[in-house]
């Protein structure tokens, strides 16, 4: 006798996953592998997601913290998409090393966005989460001193300024839109002349897949974000879930991961994926939660994404001859 299995509803958010500047990031390092062969060099994890470095690894990827690590070589020597300090570059110059940077251009706009602050005279608070490689990255392009880390609305309200009238802010690009808008309001609160951003820093990617969260959380009992343990936009969208009342939000980092004991009294469940997490995976977990319930599976779009960013040109393929007629 065949046991039905209960049924299930799963509200698939969309867009969810890979952003244009992971994609990016991931397509530099491919096509620096096929271009110019195995060992490739990458300062850092590429983007934040296991599932990613260990496939980049398996094609000849080598992963590093340092440059120090690297040996000296022509190979390509790929900045990760978080960017880097000023003094990474540098350093690698010294070295004569063959560099490609997948810094995000979203990140590479607030670099320069510091940049013209400080060259304008300003003191500059940059709103992140300490150790994060993109604060670390930010906090770099300038001397010591010259940008404060604020982390949270208590933070915004205790910062003392050297001179109020000549302050400005910049974020980093995959925080919650939600707890900066309330620190930023406290910055303009505290200092009306503050400059800010023409367009804000936070990415489109970020705010689009909290917003798609916002929009299905009223409908289900509790979400489950692909994503890995060090993805800064996909840990918000867990907060983000239960800041908007759903009974349970998870970070999953693959269907091992799955929270099965929550599932069983949840009638509609939504799935979402971080900026740096695999379509792949996100199929991976739905497969495993079919082989215990019946799903009833609606994708739930809020927008398009078009946006699409360029690989450098060191690492693309020499394009094919055309034929000659």
């Amino acid at each position: 006798m065949i046991v039905p299995k209960p049924p299930l509803k799963i509200l698939l958010a969309a867009p969810r996953g890979f952003c244009a500047g992971v994609d990016r990031a991931i397509q530099i390092v491919e096509q620096a592998l096929t271009k110019f062969g195995a060992p490739v060099y990458v300062r850092h994890e590429i983007v934040h997601n296991r599932y990613v470095v260990d496939s980049l690894r398996a094609k000849g990827a080598v992963f590093v913290k340092e440059l120090d690590e690297i040996p000296d070589t022509t190979q390509p020597v790929i900045f990760s998409a978080h960017g880097v300090a000023k003094a990474i570059p540098e350093k690698a110059k010294n070295r004569n090393m063959f560099v490609v940077d997948a810094t995000c251009p979203l990140v590479s706009k607030v670099h320069m966005e510091a940049a013209r602050h400080h060259e304008q005279g300003r003191e500059i608070i940059l709103v992140g989460h300490n150790g994060h490689p993109e604060v670390v990255g930010t906090l770099g392009q300038l001397p010591a001193g010259a940008i404060h880390l604020v982390e949270s609305v208590e933070d915004a309200r205790t910062f003392t300024p050297r001179d109020a009238s000549k302050l400005a802010y910049v974020t980093q690009t995959t925080l919650s839109l939600d707890d900066t808008a309330e620190i930023v309001a406290v910055l303009k609160e505290r200092f009306p002349e503050i400059g800010g951003p023409v367009k804000e820093d936070i990415c489109y990617a970020t705010t689009n897949r909290q917003n798609a969260v916002k929009v299905i959380a009223p409908k289900i009992d509790g979400l489950l974000v692909i994503g890995g343990p060090k993805s800064s936009n996909s840990l918000r969208l867990v907060e983000v879930a239960a800041k908007s009342g759903c009974k349970f939000s998870y970070l999953v980092e693959r269907a091992k991961d799955i929270p099965w004991g929550d599932l069983e009294h949840a009638h509609t469940i939504g799935i979402t994926a971080g900026a740096s997490a695999p379509e792949v995976i996100v199929e991976e977990v739905i497969e495993a939660i079919r082989e215990r319930y019946d799903l009833d599976i609606e994708i739930v779009t809020t927008l398009e994404e078009r946006v699409v960013f360029n690989v450098p040109r060191e690492v693309r393929a020499p394009r094919a001859p055309a034929e000659q007629h």
